[in-house]
């Protein structure tokens, strides 16, 4: 895994991404060989700006494939949708290149150089895909895993690295430590784990070893596992592994130890700081770009059914303080007469026409920026919820409070890597989100989160 703005990507995702750059780039520089000779094509790269204007085109190509989920685990591994969504990469990147050339005509690259480039482009994307497929599919070139320890996050883990063959891993074996009393690495009952491993170590050829023994540490034979790691074994925490390929904490081993010296606190009052000016700074820009859409929402909302503009309600901040949230309304005013409080649904008929149009386009957390303003929330963080369902919430979910120490936000980690929850499995998925954010909270990956914000919101995703 590389860490990169405070998140985990897989190493292999990553170096395709930066290989498919370098073949797109590549493909239309092979594409002014062919059309101009390598004399001209030289000449055009060196003096006419011709690698600025390819490097643009690669840009657009990986940003696109990025938009269509292309380097998303749940697409790799599917060969019909990779190919369905390179063919549509292609054609969205031609009419956005065809776009910025009639803006702005210097950045073209020349038509005949740029029809022959897409061509390869096309080539090299799909036979870079099926290369990738694959790598993924030979086990010899993955990492050989043992996990040591058993119990719900040994199987979460295992179910991880099975279904996601990018992370280069390959589970080939389990210890569970059930005969080992205590860490005593010459006692009677650590003797024959310490067998087992040393045998499975050298018979298997591991390459590291996952420990997932929660809050038994005592089944682990220490000196064996140091010796191991002196020898050159990696040895992980299935915690800390989880995290890094999920981006999430697992509330099935959650301890209140890991709060309390996990490394949030670490330059907190920087952190701090840095997130309300860029808050502010960022609520203040995004009102004043959106003063010209202000009149045309109300107007819509005000036709399309009777009732306020605004909507209020109350929400849970900081420590657990309520606050009025503002948003423009998006239901009918007595949606909530007969049900009381309850989370929207698919096809919600308390949801006005221009409500659902609204939600889609995410204009109605427009107001939400005034809380932002106001010191209430800030532009990124965990969603803040209703004082009804925190309190239910609280009740059903393990250390649901956490969430609660930083300040709320308009979008935040669970929104972007995960889907709208109106259910207590959702929130509880959620929650695991929020405590990864809270964890790693940092102005890279609040970048993070907000250009995945983009993402989601031209696409219309998470919503309801």
């Amino acid at each position: 895994m590389i860490r990169f703005l405070n998140a985990y990507f897989p190493s292999r995702t990553v170096f395709l991404g930066i290989s498919e750059a370098c073949l797109v780039t590549l493909a239309f520089v092979g594409a002014a060989v062919v059309r101009l000779g390598a004399t001209d094509a030289t000449v055009m790269l060196s003096y006419e700006q011709g690698l600025l204007k390819i490097c643009v085109i690669s840009v657009f190509f990986v940003t696109c494939m990025y938009y269509f989920d292309l380097y998303d685990s749940s697409i790799l591994g599917n060969q019909r949708e990779i190919h369905t969504r390179l063919v549509q990469v292609v054609g969205t990147v031609c009419v956005l290149l065809a776009i910025l050339y009639y803006v702005y005509p210097p950045l073209e690259l020349g038509r005949g150089i740029f029809l022959i480039g897409v061509f390869f482009v096309a080539m090299v994307l799909f036979l870079s895909r099926e290369l990738f497929r694959v790598i993924n599919s030979v086990p010899q070139l993955a990492a050989r895993v043992l996990i040591f320890g058993e119990g719900p996050l040994a199987q979460l883990l295992t179910t991880e690295i099975v279904t996601r063959p990018e992370l280069g891993m390959h589970i080939v074996g389990h210890v569970s430590g059930e005969h080992s009393g205590n860490s005593d690495p010459t006692g009677p009952n650590g003797a024959g784990v310490i067998e087992t491993l040393t045998h499975r170590a050298e018979s298997l050829q591991l390459s590291r070893i996952i420990v997932a023994t929660g809050d038994r540490p005592g089944v682990i034979p220490v000196g064996e596992v140091l010796l191991l790691k002196s020898q050159g074994m990696l040895i992980q925490d299935a915690t800390e592994v989880y995290e890094a390929i999920t981006g999430k904490v697992p509330v099935e081993s959650l301890r209140l130890s890991w709060f309390l010296f996990s490394p949030t606190g670490r330059d907190s009052r920087l952190v701090l700081i840095y997130e309300r000016l860029a808050s502010v700074l960022a609520s203040v820009i995004g009102l004043v770009l959106s003063l010209p859409l202000i009149p045309f929402i109300v107007l819509a909302i005000k036709l399309s059914s009777p009732g306020p503009t605004l909507y209020r309600q109350k929400r849970v901040g900081r420590g657990c303080a309520i606050f009025v949230c503002y948003k423009f309304r998006t239901m009918h005013t007595d949606a909530e007469a007969d049900t009381g409080p309850t989370w929207a649904a698919d096809d919600d008929p308390r949801i006005t026409s221009v409500g659902r149009f609204l939600r889609l386009a995410r204009l109605d957390e427009i107001p939400q920026l005034w809380n932002v303003l106001k010191g209430d929330m800030n532009l990124v963080g965990p969603r803040p919820e209703r004082p009804e369902f925190v309190d239910w919430l609280s009740r059903e979910i393990p250390y649901y409070e956490f969430r609660h120490v930083v300040r709320p936000g308009v979008t935040g980690w669970a929104q972007v890597r995960y889907k709208y929850g109106n259910s207590i499995a959702d929130a509880r998925e959620k929650l695991q989100y929020d405590l990864f954010y809270i964890k790693h909270m940092s102005p890279g990956l609040d970048f993070l989160i907000l250009f995945q914000t983009i993402k989601i919101v031209i696409l219309g995703r998470g919503s309801k």
